[in-house]
């Protein structure tokens, strides 16, 4: 029943699962897209992990890989030794196939929401099985990982966003995942109350959104490619040590600040085909705004990420970013 979970939750039947046992565990269904999975007892050094994935309805590859790792336990080849909780995001989005219904489900993840709608109540449904569940597992250290897919291809097709914090994340994290085959980190300049923010900025937790290839269809992800994360996941699901790997590996990447759209006809001054992280040399002129005026680049060369001119007004159009170094200290977590 468990390997059902995904199908039976887009197709409105999330109900016919409720609760059940594993050979090493239990799991509970809470709500539509919310399953938590306890076990008997969690392994020495074991995390609370939140994996989570749909939050835009479009990003497939994560949910295969959560469908993935829910069927390999059930059928009993994994071993369940930690606490996790697997959220879907946007289920209606999902079932359309569509980045969202009516709002960026990603920006609303903050504890003063005052906006109305599905998607500010899912927002809301989803912090709260968060708060939770760290509440549940206060005793363990509390990891997240908020899975997706970028809507164009990228320099580097793996990469993974460091939410803004007052403290840095654990230098053991970029082991984890330089072993996990991520290619590339973007630290945040500041707070953008994104779904690994959450966890991070409210909770504590290590947490990172971790970008998997470019969108694509169900069945259409090379999901050979993520061999090397569903490692990592399934290691922590054991409440095993993961792997670690070289963080010179992966380039990292600092923001310097975000293009907004502020006008109806806000345009980028670059191909839609144009990848993530690619570099523009000073005095490009990236958009033109009616209200913001021109954005040109200054006197030192900018990368562009998520550039997308369509989002809505007051939205950010894109991030820019410049390379960085690569984080040094203890290797502790």
């Amino acid at each position: 029943m468990l390997s059902d979970w995904l199908d039976l939750t887009l197709g409105g039947n999330a109900g016919a699962i409720r609760t059940g046992r594993l050979t090493t565990g239990s799991f509970d269904c809470q709500g539509p897209g919310i399953l938590e999975l306890t076990p008997e007892a969690p392994v020495s050094g074991a995390h609370a992990c939140v994996i989570s994935a749909g939050i835009h309805g479009n990003e497939t590859a994560p949910i295969e890989l959560v469908g993935e790792l829910l069927a390999r336990l059930e059928a009993g080849q994994l071993r369940l030794g930690a606490p996790l909780l697997v959220l879907l995001g946007n289920i209606p989005a999902i079932r359309h196939s569509q980045r969202f219904i009516t709002t960026n489900l990603n920006r609303l993840f903050r504890h003063d929401l005052s906006l109305e709608g599905d998607e500010p109540e899912r927002a809301r449904e989803l912090m709260a099985s968060v708060d939770d569940f760290y509440q549940r597992h206060a005793d363990l250290p509390r990891l997240h990982y908020d899975m997706h897919t970028a809507i164009r291809d990228s320099r580097y097709p793996r990469f993974v966003v460091e939410p803004f914090a007052d403290s840095p994340s654990a230098p053991l994290q970029w082991q984890w995942l330089a072993a996990a085959d991520m290619q590339a980190v973007l630290h945040q300049h500041q707070h953008s109350w994104t779904f690994s923010h959450y966890s991070k900025h409210y909770h504590g937790a290590q947490a990172f959104t971790l970008e998997l290839g470019r969108v694509a269809p169900f069945g259409h992800n090379d999901m050979t490619a993520l061999r090397p994360l569903r490692h990592l996941l399934e290691t922590l699901l054991e409440g095993r040590e993961p792997q670690r790997g070289d963080p010179a590996r992966m380039a990292f990447f600092r923001v310097e600040q975000e293009l907004m759209r502020h006008a109806e006809d806000f345009r980028l001054c670059f191909a839609d085909d144009v990848a993530n992280f690619t570099e523009f040399p000073p005095g490009s002129c990236l958009a033109r705004d009616a209200v913001a005026g021109d954005c040109v680049v200054g006197e030192q060369p900018l990368a562009v990420v998520f550039p997308n001119a369509e989002v809505e007004l007051g939205a950010r159009a894109a991030l820019l970013v410049r390379a960085s170094e690569t984080p040094s200290g203890e290797t502790r977590c």
